[in-house]
């Protein structure tokens, strides 16, 4: 009898505990200044306070907030009639759907943590020049690439044998005369040891079109173009046609793209492999056997 008053005694001495948590709780978040409610969900200030921008007006900031309550509660609201009438199958569905994704999302942040730890992003240039020696049948050029120096002009420009002159023989001391009245044009690209697509000629240069590449953007081939808006004067240095291996200058970003993605994906595969093996010796992961 003394042992059942005890355990009476002592379940509601738990209840009142209970209550007393939950109502601390309950006040904690009336303390924290509900902005709407729907059913049994709450808005918080709290959760709208981090969309307002900063040095937002009054004006501004009560329009927000109205307009984020309402949606809240426009989506809160379809949230629980989507609740009451799809299907009950259709339901778990998505709440597996639901699990997966917050299992994915967990899972991936995760991963992308460990291999920022873990891996190195350092690429260097043997490594750059191996893959390229191995693989250079799959970098073959679909389109024609150049190096080439340009300037345009405006149309009223004054000197414009002077920087003809100059483009053609390019000696530093003409990079330097270049470089100093370079204010005066509306484009000019004096690195011509960058590879660059004959699509973004067309873009720069317009009066070079797919149709007329064949007769400008040739080897040593210079250039005088016009049109509405300015004089183009280029100098074309080098050309690389379609079905050419690619430089190795030009193919670089894409290959080091490869080697970190190939360098991420064996690291992955090694984790996952540590991380069950780890399970199995701990005795947190086992598989059952129905045949056995």
């Amino acid at each position: 009898m003394i042992r059942r008053r005890v355990f009476f005694l002592l379940l509601a001495v738990g209840i009142a505990g209970i209550l007393i948590s939950c109502d601390a709780y309950f006040n904690k978040k009336v303390e924290n200044e509900p902005l709407a409610r729907v059913g049994e969900s709450y808005l918080y200030k709290e959760d709208v306070e981090p969309f307002l921008k900063v040095g937002i007006s009054k004006g501004d900031s009560a329009t927000f907030v109205t307009n984020y309550i309402n949606n809240w509660a426009s989506k809160q609201l379809l949230l629980s009639k989507s609740k009451i009438n799809l299907p009950e199958e259709k339901l778990r569905e998505f709440d597996a759907l639901v699990d997966t994704y917050r299992t994915d999302l967990y899972t991936r942040a995760y991963q992308e943590a460990l291999v920022a730890q873990g891996t190195d992003s350092v690429i260097t240039e043997n490594q750059l020049q191996e893959f390229y020696d191995r693989q250079q049948e799959n970098f073959k050029l679909k389109e024609r690439i150049v190096r080439i120096r340009f300037v345009q002009l405006p149309l009223n420009f004054l000197n414009r044998d002077e920087v003809e002159k100059r483009l053609k023989s390019f000696t530093e001391e003409d990079l330097v005369y270049l470089d100093s009245i370079g204010v005066q044009f509306k484009k000019l690209n004096f690195n011509d040891s960058i590879w660059v697509s004959s699509s973004r000629i067309f873009e720069e240069i317009p009066p070079i079109t797919f149709d007329n590449q064949d007769r400008y953007l040739k080897n040593s081939q210079f250039f005088e173009l016009q049109d509405s808006i300015g004089v183009y004067l280029g100098k074309i240095e080098e050309v690389k046609d379609v079905n050419d291996i690619a430089p190795l200058s030009y193919i670089a970003p894409t290959i080091k793209q490869v080697l970190l993605s190939r360098r991420r994906i064996d690291y992955l595969r090694k984790l996952e492999t540590e991380i069950i093996d780890e399970a199995i010796r701990e005795k947190e992961f086992e598989i059952y056997n129905d045949n056995e």
